[in-house]
């Protein structure tokens, strides 16, 4: 690959923002790859419209790499498991399941969502590499090999991580956790800057580490 790597943090339904954004990135297809990390659902108010843009994305550009956030997996143990309820409505899923026009009787039964944005919920991946960097939603645990990490820690991990100042080989690009500015480390880079929560939605371009915001 010669192009640049476009990462992006937690959208969580900013879809103005993600759009906005998409548009500052100025993407050459042929060369450039983008990387979401994670968290397109929940706390926002157009989940839906986010992963209708995302579906997009991934058609005109099908090397786009979409990982799973503890937002996706949270809503995929409540709607296809059934387990997990109080989790997932406290961080946020009534929004989601308004952004769809669905009740949460509708939600518990199965039933009301797109069988399209289901299917890409259900194939977002933990993680991403490449020779220099480990794209991840949360982190690593420290010590641990990344083919031994733990998908909970993937997802969930925060300051056992981020304040970690182990060299893990590679600069592992994160979000999950809320900075009010990206993170620009020797061993780590973590672009959620809270969009959702009124802050901006980031895209780090490697391996300049120019930072792009909307």
């Amino acid at each position: 690959m010669t192009g640049r790597i476009l990462a992006i943090g937690d959208v969580h339904g900013c879809n103005r923002r993600l759009r906005q954004l998409l548009d500052r990135v100025e993407l050459d297809p042929q060369a450039d790859r983008i990387v979401f990390v994670g968290d397109y659902l929940d706390r926002g108010e157009d989940v839906q419209g986010t992963v209708d843009t995302l579906l997009e994305i991934q058609a005109a550009h099908p090397g786009t790499i979409f990982l799973k956030g503890n937002h996706e997996a949270l809503f995929l143990d409540f709607y296809r498991e059934g387990r997990g309820e109080e989790l997932f409505l406290v961080n946020g899923g009534m929004t989601t399941l308004a952004s769809y026009g669905l009740s949460l009787a509708e939600a518990r039964s199965g039933s009301g969502f797109p069988a399209e944005h289901l299917r890409f919920l259900a194939g977002l991946l933990l993680a991403h590499e490449t020779p220099e960097y480990f794209f991840v939603h949360a982190g690593v645990r420290p010590g641990v090999p990344f083919a031994r990490q733990r998908p909970e820690d993937l997802l969930w991990i925060r300051h056992d991580f981020i304040d970690s100042a182990e060299e893990f080989g590679r600069v592992v690009v994160f979000g999950h956790t809320p900075l009010p500015e990206p993170l620009i480390g020797t061993n780590k880079i973590g672009i959620d800057t809270g969009a959702v929560y009124g802050g901006r939605l980031t895209c780090v371009e490697l391996p300049s580490r120019r930072i792009l915001q909307a």
